[in-house]
């Protein structure tokens, strides 16, 4: 039995080894590799930490698969996961590797560059501020006798170095210009050009203005 194993060993090993090239080399054909940007998504932040800044938003995929399958793909079949459920304040770099990125059915990744990104987190607070009209014009016929805000404070969140910036929150703008007797008005809070949130339970203040009419 033996023998009949090792008979024209050399011409089995032969045939093995053509055999393997061409499965490889069948498996190969029709295949090809494109470079693809998708977004980063940042999952599993720790509820009182927020990001502040990161050197990559995105990553550019190299991706290897069946032709006939690659032709229909875009970025948005891509999806790149990096994954911060153990992240502290303070700067880290975090690696973002093949198994984070979700693909299609039979593609590979072949690289991801850039190959890691610095992510910086801050702590999330609160701040109670006042409540500041923001007034345009002036009265044609008056003056403003006296300015009333309900409520007089908000409290406002936000990243740390953000809050430590802000010492009052402004209303909409309110046009006084034509304004005569006594105006009550709901403004929103304006937080535009920030990135703090208002932590009240009325979306509106109420503003109440009374101008006196000037002594001729």
């Amino acid at each position: 039995m033996k023998q009949r194993i090792f008979e024209n060993f050399g011409l089995k090993v032969s045939a093995v080894l053509i055999a393997v090239f061409l499965w490889f080399f069948v498996t190969s054909q029709g295949q090809s590799e494109i470079s693809l940007e998708a977004p980063l998504e940042f999952k599993d932040i720790p509820a009182e930490l927020a990001i502040s800044g990161s050197t990559a938003k995105a990553v550019t995929l190299t991706i290897r698969g069946q032709e006939r399958f690659m032709k229909n793909l875009n970025a948005s079949d891509l999806r790149v996961f990096l994954d911060l459920g153990r992240a502290k304040p303070g700067e880290m770099v975090y690696p973002v590797n093949k198994e984070d990125v979700k693909l299609p059915f039979a593609m590979t990744v072949t690289n991801v560059t850039p190959p890691s990104v610095r992510v910086k987190l801050e702590e999330i607070m609160q701040k109670t501020v006042p409540v500041q009209p923001q007034l345009l014009g002036s009265p044609e016929k008056g003056a403003v006798k006296s300015i009333m805000v309900e409520p007089r404070t908000a409290v406002i969140r936000g990243l740390k170095s953000e809050l430590r910036r802000i010492d009052m929150i402004r209303t909409e703008p309110l046009d006084i210009s034509h304004s005569s007797g006594t105006i009550t008005e709901e403004l929103g809070l304006d937080t535009s050009g920030t990135n703090i949130k208002v932590d009240i339970s009325k979306v509106k203040v109420k503003v109440k203005i009374t101008v006196a009419e000037k002594k001729k």
